[in-house]
């Protein structure tokens, strides 16, 4: 099991990482894949779109929230919406480089500030947090019981955490993340969510939504090579993308056969 003084040593190694992104060939295509594949597609279904507002609905009223955007690099789409509406708000990451960019953004509100510091560290001693905003971040912990522990104790009482991971439960994407793992630059902080990581999060808060994304939807990049008219298709992908969304409601079956995950989690009292 990892340790707290193993997680803060790789993560020096990470924050040279985000800092340089030096890439190898494999993580350079990989990324390109995600970024120019499935963002694109998710642009085109309207999954950003749903998932950013479906994050402004769980946030709620934010007038009297100290919140904590978690690994924000230089900012996410709603960090400015989280600063701009909290009592309070800090953004931390790690890349100096990041945070750097970030307070320029933000130096107009008075209430924000980011840090570049680690989660883990004695450093960072801010909190109990309201909200906990993690966007893309909490796969990047390999001792998930550590994780838990330590957002336990940066949470106030009934405090809440909004997450949007990627998930490794569907065959298709397990065997293609094994296959592409061990060329992967990035691999000693990316570990996507399996059903053991999700139970865990189950078992330590109260789960009060989850929406999975790109279940049957994630077919959709092989529709639109049929010979089909564009609007047919894409009709299709709008079509599934509804039926993951709504199914990875009430159904784990379901989610788990999506490639990303959002949680809306409560700490228990």
């Amino acid at each position: 099991m990892e340790t707290v003084e193993k997680t803060l040593e790789k993560n020096k190694k990470q924050k040279e990482f985000y800092n340089t992104k030096k890439k190898n060939l494999p993580t350079r295509l990989w990324s390109f894949i995600r970024e120019k594949g499935l963002k694109d597609i998710r642009k085109e279904l309207g999954v950003l779109q749903q998932t950013y507002a479906l994050h402004r609905k769980w946030l709620g009223d934010l007038s009297d929230k100290k919140v904590l955007d978690l690994g924000c690099y230089s900012g996410n789409n709603l960090s400015r919406y989280l600063a701009e509406n909290s009592a309070s708000y800090v953004g931390i990451d790690l890349s100096d480089k990041a945070i750097a960019k970030l307070n320029e953004k933000l130096s107009d509100i008075p209430n924000a500030k980011g840090m570049a510091v680690d989660f883990f560290s004695g450093e960072f001693s801010q909190g109990p947090f309201d909200i906990i905003y993690a966007y893309g971040v909490l796969h990047h912990f390999k001792n998930v019981d550590m994780l838990i522990d330590r957002l336990q104790e940066k949470l106030a009482p009934q405090g809440k955490i909004i997450s949007y991971d990627p998930l490794k439960t569907s065959y298709p994407v397990w065997l293609l993340r094994t296959l592409y793992r061990p060329f992967q630059s990035d691999a000693a902080w990316e570990f996507p969510f399996g059903r053991k990581t999700f139970r865990k999060f189950e078992d330590a808060f109260t789960i009060l939504d989850q929406r999975g994304v790109l279940g049957t939807s994630k077919w959709y990049f092989l529709v639109t090579l049929l010979p089909l008219p564009k609007h047919t298709k894409e009709a299709w992908g709008k079509r599934a993308h509804q039926k993951d969304w709504e199914r990875s409601a009430q159904s784990k079956r379901h989610l788990f056969r999506c490639m990303q995950l959002n949680l809306l989690l409560q700490k228990k009292e």
